[in-house]
């Protein structure tokens, strides 16, 4: 087993190692950790229930404020619209999260929770990431405690990670100052973990921060995980600039092989972790699958619905066959997991499987689509 890395020794790891030296002791890693030479993936969606909200984050291209004319809620009807297409679809995991919406307190997520359960009970509801949370709790006059309590009462059971960034004070002043407080996303999940939920941890790095910043935000995590043991994977993605106000004083750095060099440092890294997640999704199909020679062992979801990043003009879809196709091309064999990374289905011997029409994708969809999207208004804070 290796020697644990100090803070110090991983900082001048991730500066000087070469990405082939940080690929092979990712790889090693990996495979001791996940012998099987699987690569997971889930079938899910992540439709958005509200885009109101009042951080303003800087980097983000989703948000609306009240008064916008494209701003919306949802009620509970509308949302559960969400879960049967999901349904329809042969999904088993829906993420929903939205903005961070003042006018919504606890009755209005544990109502989405309970009615997902009841209506939906093959689905799982992965809702409500921790920003959303500490903003009900605000608005509820109640702990974040009982605000997880009451969802867990409600039939929750897991936490999206969304929402860290990176987890760097100066970082958090500069892109998102509005957005909890210091050391309120790391708070937010602990508790979380004491109560009874798993978490996912993840990163939006590319934009303002230093390599220092990057190993505070991998030593808070790992911090947590040895504490709680309540975190299923790790999730880096890179930050999409356009139509962003943070567009106009930086630059997006982080190329491909930036994104390898992150996912290979993290499984160094991250001892404690059992998954390190490569997103095809956030840094497109070619990249997905070269990343998963870097230590990944997780391809992430089919991501039916999905607005964040359609805000950016960032558009990939796949299916149910396209996941098998890109993990084979990577060399590996797929395996269908839930969302707490339990083995549902393997695919030896199995070439394709016939999709649900509500799963099928649009082939003009399957590509980052800025030329499709450049007359979107523009968030009308930047």
């Amino acid at each position: 087993m290796q020697k644990r890395l100090s803070f110090e020794d991983g900082l001048s790891l991730f500066q000087t190692a070469s990405l082939k030296e940080l690929q092979q002791r990712a790889v090693e890693i990996r495979n001791q950790k996940n012998p099987s030479n699987r690569v997971t993936f889930v079938l899910d969606s992540n439709p958005n229930y509200t885009n109101v909200c009042n951080v303003d984050c800087k980097f983000c291209a989703f948000y609306r404020r009240p008064s916008a004319k494209d701003a919306y809620t949802k009620n509970v009807d509308e949302v559960m619209v969400h879960l049967k297409r999901a349904k329809e679809a042969g999904l088993t995991t829906v993420l929903l999260q939205g903005g961070v919406n003042e006018t919504l307190t606890i009755d209005y997520y544990t109502s989405l929770v309970r009615a997902a359960r009841e209506q939906f009970p093959e689905i799982h509801p992965h809702f409500f990431t921790a920003v959303e949370l500490v903003e009900c709790a605000r608005v509820s006059n109640i702990s974040l405690r009982e605000v997880f309590e009451k969802l867990w009462d409600a039939g929750a059971r897991t936490l999206p990670g969304g929402g860290a960034e990176v987890l760097s004070e100066r970082v958090r002043l500069e892109i998102s100052p509005k957005k909890l407080k210091e050391n309120g996303w790391a708070e937010a999940h602990q508790i979380a973990h004491q109560v009874g939920f798993r978490s996912t941890a993840t990163m939006m790095y590319g934009h303002v921060e230093e390599p220092y910043d990057i190993l505070l935000h991998l030593e808070t995590i790992r911090q947590i995980q040895d504490k709680t043991g309540g975190f299923t994977a790790f999730i880096p993605w890179s930050y999409k600039r356009e139509r962003t106000a943070l567009r106009r004083t930086v630059k997006h750095w982080a190329g491909s092989d930036a994104y390898f060099r992150m996912l290979s440092f993290a499984r160094i890294y991250l001892d404690n972790f059992d998954h390190i997640g490569a997103s095809w999704f956030g840094e497109g199909k070619e990249n997905g699958i070269k990343a998963l020679q870097y230590g990944a062992d997780d391809f992430g979801g089919t991501i039916l619905e999905e607005n964040v990043h359609r805000a950016t003009g960032w558009v990939n879809r796949v299916d149910h066959n396209g996941m098998l196709e890109m993990i084979r091309a990577a060399g590996f064999e797929p395996a269908q997991r839930d969302t707490l990374y339990n083995i549902l289905r393997t695919y030896e011997g199995v070439e394709s499987v016939e999709i649900p029409d509500a799963q099928k994708v649009d082939e003009q969809d399957c590509l980052p689509a800025l030329e499709k999207l450049v007359t979107l208004n523009i968030v009308d804070s930047i």
